[in-house]
Order: structure tokens, then C-alpha cells, then sequence
């Protein structure tokens, strides 16, 4: 096989298996075993054959390249697949000195829970789409700039108001 055309398949192959793992790594942290295992079955395979690909025959420069950054570029893929297609939810907590009864944050359509942490804070537990995570934070940030947030992804939900 010339060179050129072995380069691009190792690029291309990269690409597809390090997606395949960055996908496969999302649904590990959500409990997916079947789809794991699935996806699993099919990166290694792919991996194995650019691996024996790469090096069979003469080492160089090129397949290198060819090699790493098609593993750089399905880095990045594997990413974006994972950002755009793969629903996630995520926990927002909220400690504020100003968002008393988390009435702003429901009327733009949150679920809020309220826990009084004491006469001047309250702590407020959000489960929203990471697609309205921005608007949230956002939306938190102008009624109360100095309020404490942190972010977690949610596994599972059971219950409440999404």
C-alpha cells in the first residue's frame, strides 16, 4: 500500500476509535454497561488493526503524524459527538444571600428546591440540561452576582419537576 494512502487510513481509523472511546467513556460514568461493552468491542478492534497497520512495515515521520493526529483530532470529535448528541443533566447549587425563595429562577421555567441554610442564606438545588446551563448561570448571575455555584453532572433523576 503507498504511503499516502496508509497514512490516511491510520488518520482516519484514529479518528473513529478515539470518538468510539470518548463516547464509551460518557456512558461508563452513566452506569451504560451493554453500551459499553458494545462500543468497547468495536474501538479495540479498530485499534488493533491501525496499531498492526502502523507498525507493520517501515516506521517514519508520516505514520506518526498520521497516527497522533488522527488520536488529537478524534480527541476533539469524540467531544463534540458526546456535547451535541448525548443528553446530559447536571446539578446546580446555588448559595445566595439575595435569592431567597428561588421564585425568579422558577419563573423562568427551573425546578428549584429550597434549603434554608440560615437567616441570610439559602441554599438552592437545580436539575437542568446542560444545554440551559449557561442561561442558568447567566439568569443566577444577574439577580446575584456574588452567589456561590457549583456545577455536578447528574447520573439519574427519580422524581421531581424537570
Amino acid at each position: 500500500m503507498p504511503l499516502v494512502a496508509k497514512c490516511f487510513e491510520i488518520f482516519f481509523a484514529r479518528i473513529l476509535d478515539v470518538s468510539l472511546s470518548t463516547v464509551r467513556t460518557t456512558f461508563v460514568l452513566r452506569g451504560k454497561t451493554l453500551t459499553v461493552a458494545i462500543i468497547a468491542f468495536f474501538e479495540i478492534t479498530i485499534w488493533f488493526l491501525v496499531a498492526r497497520e502502523a507498525l507493520n512495515g517501515e516506521l517514519n515521520a508520516f505514520i506518526v503524524l498520521s497516527y497522533s493526529g488522527g488520536y488529537t483530532t478524534g480527541t476533539i470529535l469524540g467531544t463534540v459527538v458526546t456535547n451535541k448528541f448525548i443528553k446530559t443533566t447536571v446539578e446546580i447549587m446555588i448559595i445566595s444571600n439575595v435569592l431567597r425563595n428561588g421564585k425568579k429562577i422558577k419563573a423562568h421555567d427551573f425546578g428549584v428546591s429550597i434549603i434554608n441554610k440560615d437567616k441570610h442564606q439559602v441554599v438552592l438545588l437545580v436539575e437542568t440540561s446542560k444545554k440551559r446551563l449557561d442561561e442558568l448561570i447567566n439568569l443566577v448571575k444577574s439577580l446575584d452576582n456574588d452567589a456561590f455555584i457549583t456545577i455536578k453532572e447528574t447520573k439519574t433523576i427519580i422524581n421531581g419537576y424537570m
